[in-house]
This record gives C-alpha cells, sequence and structure tokens, in this order.
C-alpha cells in the first residue's frame, strides 16, 4: 500500500521559515510527478508547486521567490521550503504525487496534510 507522510508544518513569525517534507512508502515502481497544494478555511484547494521527475519545476504567482520545492528521488521526498513567509501563507498544506505502485497501476496520492501557521 502507497502512502505520503508530511512533517515540518508549524507555527511561524511573519518573514519566517519553514521547511516541509514529504516521504512516499509502501510497493512502489515509480514516481512521477509530486507536489504540494494548500488550502485555507473557506477556500479552494490550490497548487503551490510542483516538481517532475526531471526536476522540472511549476509555482503559483503567489509563491515565485519565496519557496522552492525540491526532490530526492532515491530517498522518494519531495521538499518545501518557504521563505519570507506572510500570514496569508497560512493553510493546510497538501502533499500529492502521482505514483506507479509494484502492481504498475498508475494512481494519484494525497498525503494527510500539515498545518501551517504564519502569524504574529
Amino acid at each position: 500500500q502507497v502512502q505520503l507522510v508530511e512533517s515540518g508544518g508549524g507555527l511561524v513569525q511573519p518573514g519566517g521559515s519553514l521547511r516541509l517534507s514529504c516521504a512516499a512508502s509502501g510497493s512502489i515502481f515509480n514516481i512521477d510527478t509530486m507536489g504540494w497544494y494548500r488550502q485555507a478555511p473557506g477556500k479552494q484547494r490550490e497548487l503551490v508547486a510542483a516538481i517532475t521527475t526531471g526536476g522540472n519545476r511549476n509555482y503559483a504567482d503567489s509563491v515565485k521567490g519565496r519557496f522552492t520545492i525540491s526532490r530526492d528521488n532515491a530517498k522518494n521526498t519531495v521538499y518545501l521550503q518557504m521563505n519570507s513567509l506572510k500570514p496569508e501563507d497560512t493553510a493546510g498544506y497538501y502533499c500529492n504525487a502521482d505514483i506507479t505502485a509494484a502492481t504498475l497501476a498508475l494512481l494519484n496520492y494525497w498525503g494527510q496534510g500539515t498545518q501551517v501557521t504564519v502569524s504574529s
């Protein structure tokens, strides 16, 4: 069974930094695109950043220049380095990945989410 487990959320002051991690585990054959989404109360879930196996990155306009997505393919892990955090970055952050399991079934997976709160 494949699962994604996030870590690294928390409370930080405006202007501060956090680093989120998401590790995929289970019977994995291949991982394609990995990404981070966020959802604030009363708002729709939105893409924050995504990265392909080859390292191509895509960012939401609201985080460009402040957030950096990276991955370690050997560890099946994706990271999100968040700098210059703003109160409007407060949300639940969710890891997402397209994973081919050992059964060769390609599915899209979500993590359970980690809360990021930016407040003084």
